[in-house]
């Protein structure tokens, strides 16, 4: 798929002969209003996703990855204020009444939430909270909705659907409560996935168990899906194409292969030298230098000069824009001129700047 950002109108075609994405979003911004101030937590995203394409969105915590996401679906709370344009096959979901969300939501779009214990009612069987999602969208009978229920469970892997369809979610397994979400997300045959952390608090084999199931699923029904994730090891092993969140902003975009083999931004270098790597001896691991800054306290210029071991005088006095650099995006002053990418590399370098942990 490619990674070219359109600006082309709804149902046109844009410069590169495709068809306007499943999902766009365009200058996405969400502040929140206290104590008579408004904090930004996103400050413009653009994103698009294609149908059957898998789009890896990766940040720290805080980054404003699940905000955008959930102000794309209206899900924000009551002090939130949304700009900028997020459409959906064309139709613009910012600014559109609740009552039409309502229809969207769980039909067309479906989200994944961080936890699944809290996203189920621990009052109804699973079955019942299954059945009441296909029955807000579809005319069926109860008897139906649960036959749809036992499938959906067996669709995702649950051992003994008939029998689990009538248990309660404290009689799940972790993993088996987060399959029942996706089941209860996939239920309506949607056009779009959003799964955001959906691996937290599971271990490795449950992970790896819960990543297949998505990624099945995707290919079974040719949904877009959304991965609101921190482990790049998950984004490398899943999505086609990745976008890269700091202080509510997109910083790269590009393929998988294209970000992890030559990242074209100092943050996304960072990030990928974190991570272990087995085949290089190192004495410290590296770290990005300093800590995101707060809501309401964003230094001048690029948010992440401060921490930037490329950092320049201009970069604490322009913010660059997202560019294009040859099919891949990029917001960095030097994203053309940054040396070739090395983990090892990048770890000696900061040495001196003090950016390593222990």
């Amino acid at each position: 798929m490619s990674a070219q950002i359109s600006s082309a109108p709804p149902g046109a075609v844009d410069k590169t002969g495709e068809r306007e994405p499943l999902l766009s979003i365009r200058g996405l911004r969400v502040g929140f209003r206290r104590a008579g101030n408004q904090f930004e937590a996103v400050r413009g995203i653009d994103l698009n996703v294609a149908k059957g394409e898998v789009v890896g969105i990766v940040g720290e915590s805080g980054s404003g990855k699940s905000v955008g996401m959930l102000a794309a679906l209206g899900l924000t709370s009551k002090n939130a204020v949304v700009t900028g344009s997020v459409r959906f096959n064309g139709d613009e979901l910012v600014g559109k009444p609740a009552r039409e969300m309502r229809k969207i939501r769980g039909a067309r779009i479906a989200m994944i939430f961080q936890d699944p214990l809290s996203s189920l009612n621990p009052v109804m069987t699973v079955g019942a909270q299954i059945a009441e999602a296909v029955r807000l969208h579809q005319r069926v009978t109860r008897k139906q909705a649960m036959a749809r229920a036992v499938e959906l469970l067996h669709l995702v892997a649950i051992p003994q659907p008939e029998r689990r369809v009538n248990q309660y979610p404290h009689e799940f397994s972790g993993g088996m409560r987060q399959r029942a979400v996706i089941a209860m997300a996939v239920a309506n045959d949607p056009d779009l996935l959003i799964a955001d952390e959906p691996t937290t608090a599971l271990d490795v084999t449950v992970q790896a168990q819960i990543l297949s199931v998505l990624r099945s699923l995707q290919e079974r029904l040719g949904l877009g899906l959304v991965l609101i994730t921190h482990d790049l090891g998950v984004v490398a092993g899943h999505a086609d194409r990745v976008a890269v969140v700091y202080s509510g902003r997109v910083v790269e975009q590009a393929s998988v292969s294209e970000l992890f083999a030559d990242p074209r931004h100092p943050y996304t270098r960072g990030l990928i030298a974190s991570i272990p790597n087995l085949e290089e001896s190192r004495e410290r691991l590296f770290s990005i230098d300093g800590s995101p800054p707060a809501l309401g306290r964003l230094p001048g210029g690029c948010a992440f000069h401060p921490r930037c071991i490329h950092a320049e005088a201009r970069c604490g006095i322009e913010d660059p824009p997202l560019h294009d650099i040859g099919g891949r995006f990029s917001a960095c002053h030097f994203a053309t001129t940054l040396p070739p990418f090395h983990s090892a590399t990048l770890a000696a370098a900061s040495l001196d700047k003090g950016s390593v942990a222990p």
